[in-house]
């Protein structure tokens, strides 16, 4: 079958990070007992894809690997489904982020970029009709992950007050959106003003550059850029507020880890990873009923995939880069 999958790792000082990256014929899939496989309509990169091909969570006696997390598709049973790509232990129960032996689709298991992927049966999700498979192919690791970050870790409700650091990425459009869509006020800041153009017209109330000050101190702060952003954001918080983190795209040594600001205003420091089958689910059925969709940057053919990693790696992007077939 016709699948993107990493044959080598880019070397740690390349300047080119695609030069494993092969798109051809793979194997078809090995469906253990539980499993099922999904014929794959269409699917979403992730920057997880990129750390994948310089060997990032990702061992060299696993290659070859077919890439991706992230999939919508038809069941074996013709079902319209989402693929949940955290893979949790046969006998694990309770949040699947906590376990210590979690894995995610293409790490361990062959990924999502080909024409069929197999997957536990308790990983496949209903799509809504009223979701395309593009739309519902953004949903499983960006989108979930801005999800539990919102609501699950951070605990926000309507009326509260959200900064959404480095609109443009993937997590971040999501969580300008998601916050908007369930009666948030919604900060972002960006350093390009194109992004912060495209995050007023997303959802965001009011858009900031890097490290500006905002009129007023907010209830959560969604961190996904790391050094480059941290002291804005712990300045940026009220006395008792929380930095929900899940990604450190600048690095995540700080010069300067604030702590006196911490302890003394009671701030939070929540850590988030993912999500679970249940809060997808969830993420699914509020798409479904309040008509909120992913932002998506371009959609493109599966042959043509190396000119959405090629976007992915140079930022060139805003929203989610979808694969269909």
């Amino acid at each position: 079958m016709f699948a993107i999958y990493a044959e080598s790792f880019a070397a740690p000082d390349s300047d080119d990070p695609l030069s494993g990256l092969v798109l051809g014929e793979r194997p078809e899939p090995e469906v253990p007992e539980g499993w099922t496989t999904v014929t794959v309509r269409a699917a979403s990169l992730n920057h997880h894809d990129l750390w994948s091909l310089r060997g990032q969570g990702l061992k060299q006696e696993a290659l070859p690997m077919i890439l991706g997390c992230d999939a919508a598709g038809i069941d074996e049973d013709g079902n319209e489904v989402v693929v949940h790509s955290v893979i949790s232990s046969p006998d694990w129960t309770g949040d699947e982020t906590l376990d210590p032996r979690r894995s995610l689709l293409s790490e361990r298991y062959q990924g999502t970029f080909a024409e069929r992927v197999a997957v536990p049966r308790r990983n496949v999700v209903p799509k809504p009709a009223g979701l395309s498979f593009e739309e519902a192919a953004c949903l499983p690791t960006a989108w979930l992950t801005a999800y539990r970050m919102l609501f699950t870790q951070g605990g926000l409700k309507a009326g509260d007050s959200v900064l959404v650091q480095g609109a443009g990425g993937g997590v971040a459009t999501a969580c300008i959106t998601l916050a908007r869509a369930a009666g948030l006020r919604v900060y972002a800041t960006s350093r390009d003003e194109a992004k912060r153009a495209r995050a007023l017209e997303i959802g965001a109330h009011e858009v900031f550059e890097s490290g500006e000050r905002l009129p007023v101190k907010v209830d959560a702060v969604m961190e996904t850029v790391g050094r480059a952003t941290w002291q804005h954001s712990v300045r940026s918080l009220r006395p008792g507020g929380a930095i929900v983190i899940s990604g450190t795209t600048s690095g995540p040594k700080l010069d300067d880890a604030m702590l006196t600001h911490i302890f003394f205003l009671q701030l939070r420091v929540i850590g988030s990873t993912m999500g679970t089958r249940a809060e997808l689910a969830s993420l699914v059925s509020m798409l479904d009923a309040t008509g909120t969709r992913p932002l998506i940057d371009r959609t493109l053919p599966m042959d043509q995939a190396r000119t959405g990693f090629e976007a992915m790696a140079t930022g060139e992007l805003f929203g989610k880069i979808v694969l269909t077939r």
